[in-house]
């Protein structure tokens, strides 16, 4: 089943489940801030993903300016970029979805279409 992680208080993860449930997409909803996404997901995820690790992180999340996170992640290495993601569900790109053989990190209506119908 498919795995969705969203935060109730966001509006794209509002319009992303209403996409969902529009186009019949069954799902399982985990809520980002309280049952995200522990290290080893996450490193899973990525894998699966084939995306840059910086797709993973909530650029215009409160938490990302308030560590200054622009300025820090280029020099941060690999290891402390996912630790510094499982810590904290709120710094994890949602929606954040994962299927059995993909993930996707945000709402990008055509990816999603791709995927999901």
């Amino acid at each position: 089943m498919l795995k969705v992680y969203c935060y109730n208080r966001c509006t794209t993860c509002k319009k992303a489940l209403k996409w969902l449930d529009d186009n019949n997409v069954e799902y399982k909803l985990f809520d980002i801030k309280t049952d995200h996404p522990d290290e080893k997901m996450l490193r899973k995820y990525h894998r699966i993903s084939g995306l840059p690790l910086k797709r993973f992180f909530n650029t215009s999340g409160t938490q990302y300016r308030e560590l200054e996170l622009s300025k820090k992640l280029p020099d941060m290495n690999e290891d402390d970029q996912f630790r510094l993601l499982a810590s904290d569900g709120m710094l994890v790109k949602r929606p954040l979805v994962v299927g059995d053989d993909f993930v996707l990190t945000g709402l990008r209506e055509d990816e999603w279409k791709e995927k999901l119908l």
